[in-house]
């Protein structure tokens, strides 16, 4: 009897377009259904994990979530995951109002000092006020690249008020903030599989503003599965979390994807990949990380082409 397919028709599409259909299923056995006895221990230690999730309109949106170390966990058959984040529906965040019991949910836990991550994709069991409990579906690791190093400095919060801002187009100000940006997170979706949520980094500008409405992000070489790619292959919503850790800032996006091969730009560099991806913006938030907390940067990423 043949082992089941890990990886679904977009992903085998996008690994057979790029030559790196060997890789991809040589690199299969690494997705497992659960979280394994080290990535446990793992989570334990995190303060930071990229969240995506889709509103009842089905808009897909990416977020960034941040508490002390312990505020997520995994069970220790690793079959569920544990969130202790206030689920607020008056929240500023766009991922966490629309939170739903049986609805599917995707977690990146990210080291910023280690440049470590893992990847979880699952549903939510049962949430509350004061977190959620995941079914895990898949839970991978992923490689170290193109992570910029930063130090977290945790102290008593900031007194001072920050707005919160919603639009449609992209202003001056947004694009100020997407030209700053060396850091971001992509939500993307099966409509069997459920949601994802990927790492994206680079040299400030990396994520290129073409318009008032689109962007245009290079992919760079990476582990050779096409999750996000796949994901746009047979369904194109997506979501984007851009990070400004200084101003301590996320510009949460929703919008929709399409992936472009073979077209290198001297003046936007993929890499080497010749592999883009544009993303058409309807709506945008920008909301503040917690006032308890200051990011340094230490290091950007030795592979940033």
């Amino acid at each position: 009897m043949s082992e089941p397919e890990v990886y679904h028709p977009g992903e085998i599409a996008v690994q057979t377009r790029t030559g790196d259909r060997s890789l991809a299923a040589r690199r299969q056995a690494m997705i497992a259904n659960h979280v394994v006895d080290g990535a446990r221990a793992f989570l334990q230690r995190q303060g930071v994990v990229a969240v995506g999730a889709a509103d009842t309109a089905g808009r897909l949106w990416a977020s960034l979530w941040c508490g002390a170390p312990g505020f997520l966990r995994a069970g220790e058959d690793g079959e569920q995951v544990e969130v202790d984040m206030a689920i607020d529906e008056s929240s500023v965040d766009p991922a966490r109002p629309i939170l739903r019991a049986g609805t599917p949910l995707a977690l990146l836990a990210i080291d910023l000092v280690t440049r470590q991550r893992f990847r979880i994709n699952g549903t939510i069991n049962c949430l509350d006020r004061s977190g959620l409990q995941l079914d895990v579906r898949e839970a991978f690791g992923n490689c170290m690249k193109y992570i910029q190093k930063r130090q977290r400095t945790d102290h008593d919060a900031d007194k001072r008020q920050t707005a919160t801002d919603h639009g449609l187009v992209l202003d001056g100000d947004r694009r100020s903030f997407i030209a700053r940006a060396d850091t971001a997170f992509v939500a993307s979706i099966h409509p069997d599989r459920g949601i994802d949520v990927s790492h994206r980094g680079g040299e400030p500008g990396f994520v290129r503003v073409e318009d008032a409405r689109s962007l245009r992000i290079p992919d760079y070489p990476g582990n050779g599965m096409y999750q996000t790619l796949g994901n746009f292959e047979v369904d194109r919503r997506a979501g984007i979390a851009l990070i400004d850790f200084e101003r301590r800032r996320v510009l949460s996006l929703s919008g929709s994807a399409v992936a472009s091969f073979g077209a290198d730009d001297v003046g936007h560099t993929s890499g080497g990949t010749g592999r883009y991806w544009s993303f058409s913006v309807d709506r945008w938030v920008e909301f503040s990380l917690p006032s308890t907390m200051t990011w340094t940067l230490v290091e950007r990423s030795p592979l940033n082409p």
